[in-house]
């Protein structure tokens, strides 16, 4: 005999939605904005006008602290260039990798924002680490815990 469906919530909703390849549509269509960015070859100005436009796209309480971190990241470390990765606000090193980067929460549905660092960012320390770190919102304290690892990362 034949079970009704159950509906989704939560995280099988994420699941429901995603495609038979495991794939969101917003996993998918932060895939398609990352070979469009990979195409375009950006200098400086460019890089941060497309960083500046996604962050004006977010919401509200993710847009401020987008705002704050960018001013941040400028600040601490102004050798890294802005530019966005899979369409979100990112800082890359001379050579193009990305040390550091901003996902707003409603980007993938998430609760919370993330502010992480890649592999090209200098953060080694023994053998683990912290590479991101979730923010339902950014003090001043946590600002300034921010900036140091930004400045750190950035070498």
């Amino acid at each position: 005999m034949k079970q009704p469906a159950k509906k989704a919530t939560g995280k099988t909703a994420k699941k429901a939605a995603s495609s038979p390849s495991g794939f969101s549509a917003a996993e998918k269509a932060a895939m398609k904005e990352r070979a469009r960015e990979l195409k375009a070859e950006k200098g400086r100005a460019e890089g941060e006008a497309d960083l500046l436009s996604k962050v004006a796209a977010m919401h509200e309480s993710d847009r401020a602290m987008a705002t704050r971190l960018h001013a941040m990241v400028k600040a601490a470390a102004p050798q890294l260039l802005p530019k966005t990765w899979y369409g979100m606000p990112a800082y890359a090193n001379a050579d193009g990798k990305v040390v550091c980067f901003f996902k707003d929460a409603k980007k993938f549905g998430d609760r919370y924002a993330t502010f992480g660092f890649n592999d090209a960012a200098k953060l080694d320390d023994g053998a683990m680490w912290p590479t991101s770190f979730a923010l339902l919102k950014l003090t001043a304290a946590d600002e300034k815990k921010l900036a140091a690892l930004v400045k750190q990362a950035a070498g």
